[in-house]
Order: C-alpha cells, then sequence, then structure tokens
C-alpha cells in the first residue's frame, strides 16, 4: 500500500517546512510516503470560497485514481488515539488497498464533491490548526502510527 497526502497551497513557514521532511524521510524505512503540493490558486483572495474550494476540489481530483481510498483530514472527521490511528494504517493495509491518500484542504476546507467523492473524515483534534500546521501534525501521526505496528519506542503509553 502507498501513502499519498495531498496538500492545498506551499507551506509558507520555515519551521513547518523544515520539520516535515524529518518525518518523511523517518516514514521511508515503513512505507513508502508521497507529499505532493497543489500550488494555490491565483488570485484565490478574490474569489468567493465556494469557487474556490470548487476549483480546489478540481485540482484534488486531477490526482486521484478511481480506486484510492480517499480521507479527508476534517475538522469534522472522526477522532483517534495514536493507537486506533495505527490500527486504522494496520486495517487498511491488510485489506489490500492500492493507495491510500489524505488530503489536507485549503484554508475553507473542500467542495461538496470532493466530500463526495470521499471515503471518510478524519480530525486530528477538535481544536482548530492552520492547514500548514495540520501537515506536520499528519506526518508526525502518521509515523507514530507506524512506529506502534513495529512495536519501536517511539510511542509510550
Amino acid at each position: 500500500m502507498k501513502i499519498r497526502i495531498i496538500c492545498i497551497g506551499k507551506t509558507e513557514k520555515g519551521y513547518l517546512e523544515d520539520a516535515i521532511p524529518v518525518y518523511l524521510k523517518r516514514l521511508k524505512h515503513y512505507n513508502q510516503v508521497e507529499m505532493v503540493i497543489i500550488p494555490d490558486i491565483k488570485k484565490a483572495g478574490s474569489l468567493p470560497v465556494e469557487e474556490r474550494k470548487r476549483q480546489e476540489g478540481d485540482l484534488i481530483f486531477k490526482q486521484l485514481q478511481n480506486d484510492d481510498f480517499l480521507a479527508l483530514l476534517d475538522e469534522n472527521g472522526k477522532m483517534y488515539s495514536s493507537t486506533e490511528f495505527a490500527d486504522f494504517l494496520q486495517k487498511r493495509m491488510n485489506s489490500g488497498i492500492k493507495n491510500l491518500v489524505f488530503v489536507v484542504g485549503g484554508a475553507f476546507g473542500f467542495s461538496n464533491e470532493v466530500y463526495q467523492r470521499a471515503d471518510m473524515k478524519l480530525s486530528l483534534s477538535k481544536m482548530t490548526f492552520s492547514h500548514q500546521m495540520v501537515r506536520l501534525f499528519f506526518v508526525e501521526q502518521l509515523y507514530r502510527g507506524y512506529s506502534i505496528l513495529k512495536g519501536e519506542p517511539y510511542h509510550n503509553e
């Protein structure tokens, strides 16, 4: 199973930009993980929110294959503990899916079409984080999930 993380827009904070590759490198020991950055929509600030989400959705769809398992990182999604998330990863691996795709949307979330295509929504917290910070938090949790599955000492419980 391959994992792809699709993100809308470039990470503009240097401290986040420096930390994300650390976890992506660590993840190579467990699985093939790719992060795809979709460029920001040009003149997005002048667009109505729904149009912006529609255009971002179109770009997300261009990155997907029909048989991808699509999980949206969304504030209204299902919340897991780290060990429950590790179990989720194991179940997806056991299910035989080829591609597990996680999407971190833009500042306003996703279009209705993207929500309809999604196989699940995943929330990292009841708190709201910037979509740029979510990238770092998520790749760390992905690494933590794999370290739990391998019984490695990264996660303490």
